[in-house]
């Protein structure tokens, strides 16, 4: 769970140092110049991590199914060579889809206005600038949006399923709830992302305004990585009890 762990907490550190620093620029300064190369730059790092987390969440199901439902065989099958290729797809799949969104608003005309309403660049607002007709890349993403939203929430959904009714099964109260204390952070985690995913992209964006847009892109770039080693670390016992440490040293 902790190799796992460490690929989100990376995935969210990408995504937090790749927009937090022009937006507090943007706060403090009123206002932040970029070059278009470093805003297409920033827009695929971004947009490519968010994909890499789609598809490592339900990587981080798949180990919560095999420790719960399969713990004997956890050791045999969770071993190095699976855990690097497990981690190691979701960021090949995130950083290579991502270019045919990309690509296509790299090519985008920009006649007049250049000031960007938002923090960072983004699709929405570029969509907003553009002069182009940005109705097929709009089309595009919400296509794409479908099944990296639809397959991997559908793969959580089912190896829950699996976890719930062998927690089900389990003779001692203790035992359930040591087992479900484990898969609480990780839904919690899940429901944050996949729910600010679903305003962002699955919504047209004629369906919000640019102001929402605002919102929910600050719950997805600055509190979602912010909340989710807390919502971990809350759930740990080892980090439980240094907390009670440090506290009684006081």
């Amino acid at each position: 769970m902790y190799y796992f762990l460490s690929h989100l907490s990376f995935s969210d550190l990408v995504i937090a140092t790749n927009t937090l620093p022009n937006m507090l620029g943007a706060i403090l300064l009123g206002g932040k110049k970029m070059t278009y190369l470093g805003c297409i730059t920033q827009l695929y790092f971004f947009s490519g991590t968010t994909v890499t987390e789609c598809f490592l969440l339900p990587v981080m199901s798949y180990d919560r199914y095999l420790a719960i439902c399969n713990p004997l065989r956890y050791s045999c099958i969770m071993d190095l060579k699976c855990r690097i290729c497990l981690s190691l797809w979701p960021w090949v799949l995130g950083l290579t889809l991502n270019f045919t969104i990309v690509l296509p608003i790299a090519n985008f005309n920009f006649c007049h206005n250049n000031i960007i309403d938002h923090f960072y660049c983004e699709l929405f607002p570029l969509q907003k600038l553009s002069c182009s007709d940005t109705s097929f890349v709009e089309l595009e993403v919400f296509l794409f949006s479908l099944p990296m939203f639809i397959c991997p929430c559908g793969f959580i959904v089912g190896t829950y399923v699996y976890i719930f009714l062998t927690i089900v099964r389990i003779p001692t109260t203790t035992g359930k709830q040591k087992a479900l204390s484990t898969c609480s952070s990780h839904l919690i985690v899940v429901g944050t992302f996949y729910g600010t995913l679903t305003a962002k992209y699955m919504i047209p964006s004629k369906g919000h305004t640019l102001l929402i847009n605002k919102i929910v892109s600050l719950l997805h770039t600055v509190f979602t990585p912010l909340f989710n080693p807390i919502i971990y670390s809350l759930r740990n016992q080892d980090i439980k009890s240094a907390l009670k440490k440090v506290s009684c040293k006081k």
